[in-house]
């Protein structure tokens, strides 16, 4: 806990408002973040507004990397059926049909495959007006889907 408290002395704000950034991202309340960079808790809610885009692009990344992750691509999902398939007609070839239910299993990985891909959501990028070209401007927020 004393090497913490010695880094935080010598971290200036731009390394905090970093560190910030990073926690606010992955869920970290603001009274713990107040703590764990000793800075007041009205500093975190004056940070959050102040990099809320930072954040919320931080966020999105965290929720790619999780679908990178969980949600394999096509070609690796098209892999794993086919990989699946040889398993089942193997144990078919050992049994009789009335007494399987691997659809069950089917079933239930369609339900996490869906679930996770409701819990990353969509992946959203945002950007400040002020950093957007001119020749690009839309709108207030330039939303983008990778």
């Amino acid at each position: 806990m004393i090497a913490v408290k010695i880094s935080l002395k010598t971290m200036n704000d731009i390394e905090k408002q970093q560190r910030f950034v990073f926690l606010r991202a992955d869920g970290w309340s603001f009274v713990r973040i107040a703590e764990e960079l000793q800075v007041s808790k009205t500093t975190c809610v004056n940070w959050s507004r102040k990099f809320q885009f930072d954040i919320h692009n931080h966020q999105t990344i965290l929720r790619e990397h999780l679908a990178e992750k969980w949600l394999s691509n096509v070609e690796a999902r098209i892999n794993n059926i086919g990989e699946q398939l040889k398993k089942i007609e193997t144990e078919l070839a050992k049994r009789d049909v009335s007494s399987l239910s691997t659809g069950h299993l089917f079933s239930l990985a369609d339900s996490l495959r869906r679930q996770l891909k409701r819990e990353i959501g969509p992946m959203k990028f945002t950007t400040p007006i002020s950093e957007i070209p001119k020749a690009e401007f839309v709108d207030e927020v330039h939303d983008w889907q990778p």
